[in-house]
C-alpha cells in the first residue's frame, strides 16, 4: 500500500492488539495487557519514571554565575538554548503526526507521553532564559533559528525531511521521516549537552546543566522507542528493508554529522576551555555511528567505536537515583534503570 491510514477513533470489529505498525486492524482500545510489541510497557513505565518539571530546579545560583561567565561561554549558552528550542517546538507537532499513523494504540500512547515530555523541555529553556536575560532578549533568542545561516542550515535539513512525511505520508517517507527523528533526538542535541555538561563539571550553571541531564535522558528514551518503530517498520514492510534504505540512513547521518561539526565549530570552537574541536568531532562521529547501529544499520564512519570525551558520561549515565547529581542532593525521584552503554558500541 503506498499511502498511509489514519487510525480509526474505535473499530469494534478489530482486535485490541494491532495487526501491524501501519496500516493494521485495531479496535483503538488501549489495554496495556494485550498489546502487539512487548517492549511497549516497559518503554511507557520507563518514559513516567523520567518525569519532571523546570519547576523543581531552583535557578538562584545560575543567575549569580551568569553575569561571571566570559562572553563566548554567554554566546554560545544563548545560541544553543535557541538551538534547542527550536528542535523541540518542531519535535512536539511531529510526534503528534506520527501518532495519527501508528495502527497500535500502545504506540500512540507513548506518542502522547513523548509529545508531552518535548512541552515541558520547550518551557525549560523559557524558564532558564526568563531566570537569566530580559525579556526582550529572552524573544531574541528564541528567533535565532531564523537569521544564523549555520543553525538554519542543519535545522532545515531535519525539518525538509518531516515535511516531505507530512506533505505525503507513505510508509517510505514515514520511513525516512524516522530516520530524521533520530538525527534530531540522538545526534543534534549533543554538541550543546557537552557544552553544559563542561560548564557543570567546572561548577558553572549548574542547575541548567541539571535540567538538560534530564532532557537528555528523555531524548535518550526517545531514540530507543524511534529505533524500536524503525525496526518493527522494515521487519513488517520487507518492501522497505532494502540496500537503497541502508544508503538512505547512512548518508542522512554523514551529512547531519558534518552539518553538527560545522555548528560545533561556530559556536564551540576551540574558544571555551574544556572542549577541544577535534574531541568534539570525533565524538559527534562516535555518536552518529550508535545512533545508526540502534537502527540495526552498519556504522557510516570507519572507527569511532569509543567514547572520545569520557568525561561526559558521568553526566549521561546517571542511574543511581533522579538527583541534583552535580551537587549530589537527592531529589526521591525514581529513575530509569537501563544500561545506555554511552561509551562502546
Amino acid at each position: 500500500m503506498n499511502t498511509l491510514q489514519f487510525r480509526k477513533l474505535y473499530d469494534p470489529t478489530a482486535p485490541n492488539a494491532s495487526t501491524g505498525i501501519i496500516n493494521g486492524e485495531s479496535s483503538n482500545i488501549l489495554n496495556w495487557d494485550d498489546v502487539r510489541f512487548n517492549w511497549a510497557y516497559p518503554m511507557y513505565k520507563n518514559m513516567l519514571a523520567n518525569f519532571w518539571t523546570p519547576f523543581e530546579i531552583n535557578m538562584s545560583n545560575d543567575i549569580k554565575q551568569w553575569m561571571q561567565l566570559s562572553e563566548d561561554e554567554c554566546y554560545a549558552f544563548k545560541k544553543i538554548i535557541g538551538l534547542l528550542a527550536f528542535l523541540d517546538s518542531v519535535q512536539t507537532d511531529y510526534s503528534g503526526k506520527v501518532s495519527q499513523y501508528l495502527t497500535d494504540s500502545s504506540l500512540s500512547a507513548l506518542m502522547q507521553v513523548l509529545s508531552f515530555q518535548e512541552v515541558v523541555h520547550n518551557q525549560s529553556y523559557s524558564y532558564v532564559l526568563s531566570s537569566l536575560v530580559p525579556k526582550h532578549e529572552q524573544d531574541e533568542i528564541f528567533e535565532y533559528w531564523k537569521h544564523d545561516p549555520i543553525l538554519r542550515e542543519r535545522n532545515d535539513f531535519i525539518a525538509e525531511g518531516y515535511q516531505r512525511f507530512v506533505d505525503n505520508p507513505t510508509p517510505k517517507t514515514f520511513m525516512e521521516s524516522i530516520v530524521f527523528d533520530v538525527i534530531l533526538e540522538g545526534l543534534n542535541f549533543y554538541s550543546g549537552f557537552a557544552f553544559f555538561y563542561n560548564l557543570a563539571r567546572n561548577q558553572k550553571m549548574v542547575s541548567t546543566s541539571t535540567m538538560i541531564n534530564y532532557i537528555n535522558r528523555d531524548e535518550q528514551l526517545h531514540v530507543n522507542l524511534f529505533a524500536h518503530i524503525f525496526k518493527e517498520l522494515l521487519k513488517e514492510n520487507p518492501e522497505l528493508d532494502t540496500s537503497e534504505t541502508i544508503q538512505f540512513v547512512q548518508g542522512a547521518f554523514r551529512t547531519a554529522a558534518e552539518l553538527e561539526i560545522k555548528w560545533g565549530r561556530a559556536i564551540i570552537g576551540d574558544k571555551l576551555e574544556g572542549i577541544h574541536m577535534n574531541e568534539l568531532e570525533s565524538y559527534i562521529k562516535f555518536i552518529a555511528n550508535k545512533r545508526v547501529n540502534q537502527l540495526g544499520i552498519e556504522r557510516p564512519f570507519e572507527g569511532y567505536r569509543h567514547n572520545p570525551m569520557k568525561w561526559i558520561k558521568a553526566y549521561e549515565d546517571v542511574d543511581s537515583g533522579k538527583s541534583d547529581f552535580f551537587e549530589q542532593k537527592s531529589r526521591q525521584y525514581v529513575k530509569v534503570s537501563d544500561v545506555n552503554g554511552f561509551d562502546e558500541l
